[in-house]
C-alpha cells in the first residue's frame, strides 16, 4: 500500500473517480428515494417499465424498493472511502441484477451503459490496494510509517 512508485497524482486521480462515481450512486439512490414521487413512486415505475419483462411484478416491485437503498449505502461508503472494496462489490452485484433485468427488456441502450458501470467499477476495484487513499489507508499508511 506503501508504493514508493505511486505518485501523489495517481493517488488524487484514484480519489477523486472513486468520489466521481460515488457521488453519482448516492445522486441516483437519493433522488430515487427523497425527490419526485419518492421510494414508492420509483418501484411502481420499475414494474411498469419493466412489465413487458417475463419477471414477475412481485419482485420487479421489491427491486424497485431495495435498489434505490443499496445506491444510497454504495454512494456513501465510496465518498466516505469506508469499505471501498465492499462498496465496490456490492455495486457489481447490483449492476448483475440490473443487466439481467435490463437484457430481458431488451433495451441494448441501456445495457451498454450498465457494462460502462461495470468498467468504471472493474478499474476502481483493481487499482484499489494500489491508489485509494481511503480513511483506512491512511491511517494504516501514517501507523507503517
Amino acid at each position: 500500500m506503501n508504493d514508493p512508485a505511486v505518485t501523489r497524482e495517481q493517488h488524487q486521480a484514484y480519489v477523486l473517480f472513486r468520489l466521481l462515481t460515488g457521488l453519482d450512486f448516492f445522486g441516483h439512490g437519493f433522488a430515487r428515494i427523497f425527490t419526485g414521487s419518492h421510494l414508492p413512486g420509483f418501484a411502481q415505475g420499475m414494474v411498469k417499465n419493466m412489465a413487458s419483462t417475463p419477471l414477475p411484478a412481485s419482485l420487479t416491485l421489491a427491486t424497485g424498493y431495495v435498489v434505490p437503498c443499496v445506491e444510497l449505502v454504495i454512494g456513501v461508503l465510496l465518498l466516505l472511502g469506508l469499505f471501498t472494496r465492499l462498496a465496490l462489490t456490492l455495486a457489481f452485484l447490483l449492476m448483475f441484477v440490473l443487466l439481467f433485468g435490463i437484457t430481458l427488456k431488451q433495451d441494448w441502450n441501456v445495457a451498454t451503459q450498465q457494462l460502462m458501470y461495470g468498467l468504471v467499477l472493474f478499474i476502481l476495484l483493481f487499482a484499489r490496494e494500489r491508489y485509494d487513499l481511503s480513511w483506512p489507508a491512511l491511517l494504516s499508511r501514517r501507523n507503517s510509517s
